[in-house]
């Protein structure tokens, strides 16, 4: 069993994600958790690496890099300014920063003062701030003044006004208003903790992809996450001489841990932050720092091959590109192939746990066909039909898994934590999935209601909430519809009110006073009359989305 023993009392819901003492004692044992902590392997480098490149990218406009030990110097005045603050260990702070240098230095600085990040992706508004902060009962919420034109002081100030347990919100720029300033935070070697944490205590909380309405926060250990980055860098040859891009966000769980920023940091390797992934900003920086590896999704992926055609930029030192988020279709991996002319590996995984790849020597067949193998020979993968009963390989069912790196439960939530898992502890990822006799995966698709656009996850049913709420619609039901370019976009079918039918722009403009994430405003609105045959309450609202998917697709033919 591994609980977090720094939970402050204060917290109503302790931190904890706990594996059977027969299961976490065989991980131990085959050396998978060998005791490591996110603040002892950074410390160790600073040391080993001090005067190699760990973090390049942009701080208030002008490009900065940070070695190992200056790094390390920033992640201790971090936690001492943070523990300066009154917060204690154990405390709870979400943390929404893009992709600069400041990202790593504030997360590592939580690690080092024992408190636990709760990522929040820079895109997520109100709405989504309000849910991380309330279920992981925040102390702190840390926010960049300005990202991607939009000014997070604004954002700060409506969430100390809307989440009752926040006592500060920590700004980092040049301007911080009323707000504690990051950038003023003092070393203090004296408010420091003289140890680290349990190893098998919570490190941070994750979000997951939201499936079922807002996100679910994912409890991950040091000792599962590191070893999960550890064997992946192994798997994708990641070694002190790589430099790896962060083009998607840096809070994804994709480009932190697979094996991402966190893995190329415990390596010893350089991290490279590019503000965009767009090829335009990408390609300069790829020629420049001479990366080797960058993870994208699938969209990025197609866009990057095509521009490469084109491109003066030199990008001779890309070895690798991963391609993960979404699935990859074969047609789609081919032209990445042809247009990247680098290694292709496919990576599926989760923020819950489970990571599968295809390896660096694998056939061109399996690297375009197929999504992957699991990382660790202790990954257990149950591939079952609609009773729970296991198929064979060359079957297609639900995917099922539990090991060394896969939660057995979700933060403060009951509900999931009750459809999501098996007696056993065998955790249902509501993917479809098909497994060839060598073990590899192939991705069929989602069993639940879930939208995977361009690798954003979208809960149909958290959008039919906000449409419903708009005085001029009726009904309103969300369906995913296949994309060439994003894999999936979205698409509401609404049902207005008697003579009060909205403009779709309209509709779009509705969300936007709802303070989510812009990326869950619907691609596509279609008015109907009627849902047909499938009236709500005699159908479920998973069967009537699949017939109005089917309907639309017959039409688009």
């Amino acid at each position: 069993m591994s609980t977090d023993q720094l939970a402050a009392p204060r917290h109503q819901h302790p931190l904890k994600q706990e594996w059977p003492a027969a299961l976490a004692q065989r991980y131990r044992e085959a050396g998978y958790w060998r005791g490591e902590t996110m603040t002892g392997f950074l410390r160790h480098n600073a040391a080993q690496f001090a005067h190699q490149t760990a973090i390049a990218g942009l701080i208030n406009g002008q490009w900065t890099r940070w070695t190992y030990a200056q790094f390390w110097e920033k992640v201790e005045t971090a936690a001492a300014g943070f523990l300066a603050l009154g917060l204690q260990a154990g405390d709870r702070v979400v943390v929404q920063i893009g992709n600069v240098p400041q990202f790593y230095s504030a997360v590592f600085g939580l690690f080092r003062a024992g408190l636990i990040p709760v990522y929040a992706l820079p895109a997520h508004r109100l709405t989504e701030i309000q849910h991380f902060a309330t279920k992981a009962e925040a102390s702190a919420y840390i926010v960049l003044q300005h990202y991607e034109q939009f000014d997070y002081r604004t954002l700060a100030r409506e969430a100390l006004v809307h989440c009752p347990t926040l006592q500060h919100a920590i700004v980092i720029g040049e301007d911080c208003q009323e707000f504690c300033a990051f950038n003023d935070f003092e070393p203090n070697a004296s408010l420091l903790p003289t140890n680290d944490a349990d190893p098998q205590a919570v490190a941070f909380l994750q979000i997951s992809g939201g499936s079922t309405g807002l996100s679910k926060l994912i409890p991950r250990t040091h000792d599962d996450y590191i070893y999960s980055f550890r064997a992946s860098n192994e798997i994708c040859n990641i070694t002190a001489n790589s430099v790896y891009m962060v083009a998607l966000p840096a809070a994804h769980n994709f480009p932190m841990s697979s094996p991402g920023a966190f893995g190329a940091l415990y390596a010893g390797a350089t991290v490279v932050l590019s503000p965009t992934p767009s090829p335009e900003t990408a390609f300069p920086l790829i020629a420049q720092e001479k990366v080797t590896a960058v993870g994208l999704v699938p969209p990025l992926a197609l866009l990057w091959s095509q521009a490469a055609q084109t491109t003066t930029h030199d990008l001779s030192s890309l070895q690798v590109v991963q391609v993960g988020g979404a699935k990859l279709t074969p047609e789609a991996a081919k032209r990445v192939l042809a247009g990247l002319k680098c290694q292709l590996q496919q990576v599926f995984g989760m923020a819950e746990g489970l990571v599968n790849y295809t390896r660096l020597n694998d056939s061109e067949e399996v690297i375009v066909g197929t999504q992957g193998r699991p990382i660790s020979p202790a990954d257990e993968v149950l591939v079952v039909d609609d009773h729970g009963h296991p198929l064979d390989s060359g079957q297609t069912g639900y995917l099922l898994t539990r090991g060394p790196y896969t939660l057995r439960a979700y933060h403060n939530d009951d509900a999931a934590n009750a459809r999501s898992f098996t007696e056993d502890g065998f955790y249902r990822t509501g993917d479809v999935v098909l497994r060839t006799p060598e073990g590899y995966l192939i991705v069929q698709g989602r069993a639940t209601d879930h939208i995977n656009r361009a690798g954003e996850k979208i809960s149909a049913e958290e959008i039919e909430d906000h449409l419903l709420a708009h005085p001029q619609v009726f009904d309103a039901t969300v369906v995913s519809i296949p994309d060439e370019f994003l894999g999936e976009r979205s698409c509401a079918f609404i049902i207005a009110k008697p003579n009060q039918r909205p403009r779709a722009i309209e509709l779009k403009q509705w969300f936007k006073t709802r303070d989510v994430a812009a990326f869950k405003i619907p691609d596509q609105i279609v008015f109907v009359d009627s849902f047909g045959t499938t009236a709500v309450g005699k159908t479920s609202r998973k069967e009537l989305r699949a017939q109005l998917r089917q309907r639309l697709l017959a039409q688009e033919k």
